[in-house]
C-alpha cells in the first residue's frame, strides 16, 4: 500500500518505523531538512522538504496514486487542512491527529464528514483511556479490550509468592476455575505462546485472555485482583491529566494534580471538576509528594513532559510503597531500561498510535475471506493480538478446530458471536458473521487464513 506521511516527530516517526515494518510503500514530508535527513539515513523511504498544506507539496507526492494519507504535524489545523487538500487530489484515505480538546463528537464528526477525512486520531486522548483501563485494573501492566469491550487481553507479572507461580497450564486449568487462557509467555527477552506443559516462573510476564463478565472472577481467582485505584496522583497538567482526570472524576475517583506552571494550574482550576485538587508546585520534590499524601495515595500517574523525570518520580513512589505507579515514557530506549530496573506500568502514547494506524493500513488490505478489525501490540512488540471479521467467503467456516491445522506460534484465543463472548473448544467452529481474536507470535497476518498451515 502507498502511504504518505505528513509530519517527522515523535509520533510520526513511530508510525513510519510500524508501517516500514509491514513493507508499506511510504513517502514522508515535513518542513525541517535535518529532520527529513534523519528520516533518509534510518528509513528506506521517500522523502518530500515541505509544507504538508501546500497544493504543489501533495501534488508532488502524488495523491492521485496514495491510498493512505496520515496527517500527524504539530498543528491541528494544518492536519486538517493537509487531509482535506489531499483527498481533492485523489488520496482514498486520509487520517488527521487533531488533539484540542476543545472539539467536541459532534464537532469532529461534523468536520469528518464535512471535508472528506477518513479518521481522527488524539494521542492524549487514547493514552489516557489506556492508563483509565490501567487504574480500573491495578494487577494489569496492560490491558486492551476487543468490540463491544466483550473481550479483555491483560499482561500481568508473576510476583514473589504468588500462588501460580510453579504451576504448569494444565495443573491451573484443573486447580482454577473460569473461562480464560494464557495466551503469551514472556521469560527474560523469549516470547512464546505456552502449552499445556509450560509452567509458570516467577518473574514472567504473561496474557490472560478473558470475557469482560469474566476478567474479574479469573483475576481474583489466580490471585492478581486488587481493588480499582480510588485516590489517584497525577505528576505534570497535560493533556492526557486533563483527559484522565475527566475520566476518573465521573467514576467518583479522588484526584489530585501537581503542576508547577502557574497558569496551566489555573487553566486547570477553570476546566475541571471543583473535586479535583489542583497543587500548583513541582513533582519532582520529594517534601511537596510527602505533604500532598504520596505514601497514603492507591496510585501515582507521571505525565510529566520528560521521560527522565517521569521514571525518577516512579521509583521515589516505589521507595513509598504506592501499590499502583504508571509513568508515560515516549523514548524506547529508556523504557527498556526502566522496566529492566522493576517499572511494570509503562504507556507510549506514540506506540499507542502506530499500533492504531498499523491495524487501520491491515483492514484497507483486507483479503478474502476476512478483514482486520482490531490489533494490539503485546510484550513490547513481541507479539499481537488480532480481531478479524470473518466474511462469507472464508474456506475454513463450519470446520471444527480441532481439525485445523494451525501454523506454530498461532493461538485462536476467542469468539465474538452476536452478543456472546468466548473462549472456543476443539469442537467449536468458525461461522460467517464472527469476529476471531487470534494471538500471533513472529508473524504479522492481514487475513485469517494466514493462521492456517500451508496458506
Amino acid at each position: 500500500m502507498r502511504v504518505v506521511v505528513a509530519g517527522c516527530g515523535k509520533i510520526g516517526i513511530t508510525i513510519i518505523k510500524s508501517l516500514f515494518k509491514e513493507r508499506h510503500d511510504i513517502l514522508c514530508i515535513d518542513n525541517d531538512q535535518e529532520v527529513i535527513n534523519e528520516v533518509i539515513n534510518s528509513y528506506d523511504v521517500m522523502t518530500i522538504c515541505g509544507n504538508a498544506i501546500s497544493y504543489d507539496v501533495l501534488k508532488e507526492a502524488g495523491m492521485e496514486k496514495t491510498e493512505l494519507f496520515i496527517a500527524v504535524t504539530d498543528s491541528d489545523e494544518s492536519n486538517i487542512l493537509s487531509c482535506f487538500t489531499a483527498r481533492k487530489l485523489g488520496a482514498k484515505q486520509t487520517v488527521a491527529r487533531i488533539r484540542n480538546s476543545e472539539y467536541t463528537a459532534e464537532s469532529l464528526g461534523f468536520i469528518k464528514e464535512s471535508l472528506g477525512i477518513s479518521m481522527s486520531i488524539n494521542p492524549e486522548k487514547l493514552t489516557a483511556e489506556a492508563i483509565y483501563n490501567l487504574l480500573k485494573l491495578p494487577s494489569a501492566t496492560k490491558v486492551d479490550t476487543f468490540t463491544n469491550r466483550s473481550f479483555e487481553i491483560v499482561e500481568l507479572i508473576i510476583k514473589k509468592g504468588s500462588k501460580i507461580n510453579g504451576l504448569s497450564l494444565m495443573e491451573l486449568r484443573k486447580k482454577f476455575a473460569g473461562n480464560f487462557l494464557i495466551t503469551v509467555l514472556q521469560r527474560g527477552e523469549k516470547v512464546f505462546i505456552p502449552k499445556g506443559n509450560t509452567t509458570l516462573l516467577e518473574g514472567d510476564k504473561i496474557c490472560v485472555v478473558a470475557s469482560i463478565e469474566e476478567m474479574h472472577k479469573v483475576l481474583f481467582s489466580l490471585g492478581f485482583l486488587q481493588k480499582e485505584s480510588k485516590n489517584v496522583m497525577v505528576l505534570g497538567g497535560s493533556k492526557i491529566a486533563h483527559y484522565l482526570t475527566q475520566m476518573l472524576a465521573k467514576g467518583h475517583t479522588s484526584v489530585k494534580i501537581v503542576e508547577k506552571n502557574k497558569q496551566r494550574c489555573e487553566e486547570l482550576c477553570e476546566t475541571l471538576p471543583s473535586s479535583v485538587d489542583i497543587i500548583c508546585g513541582d513533582g519532582m520534590s520529594q517534601d511537596i509528594l510527602l505533604e500532598e499524601g504520596v505514601s497514603q495515595t492507591d496510585a501515582l500517574v507521571a505525565l510529566t513532559g520528560a521521560d527522565e523525570e517521569n521514571i525518577l518520580i516512579s521509583f521515589y513512589a516505589m521507595s513509598q510503597k504506592v501499590p499502583k505507579i504508571i509513568s508515560k515514557v515516549n523514548t524506547s530506549a529508556l523504557s527498556q531500561i526502566a522496566e529492566n530496573l522493576g517499572l511494570d506500568c509503562i504507556v507510549s502514547p506514540k506506540q499507542i498510535i502506530a499500533d492504531l494506524l498499523v491495524r487501520y493500513a491491515r483492514a484497507l488490505n483486507a483479503t478474502v475471506g476476512s478483514k482486520v478489525e482490531t490489533l494490539y501490540s503485546l510484550m513490547d512488540g513481541g507479539a499481537e493480538a488480532l480481531e478479524f471479521v470473518v466474511m462469507d467467503d472464508f474456506e475454513f467456516s463450519n470446520i471444527a478446530l480441532k481439525d485445523m491445522k494451525l501454523k506454530n506460534d498461532v493461538l485462536i484465543a476467542g469468539i465474538i458471536r452476536g452478543k456472546k463472548a468466548f473462549t472456543p473448544g476443539g469442537d467449536d467452529v468458525i461461522l460467517s458473521g464472527d469476529k476471531v481474536i487470534v494471538i500471533s507470535k513472529g508473524r504479522s497476518l492481514y487475513s485469517l487464513t494466514e493462521i492456517m498451515e500451508g496458506k
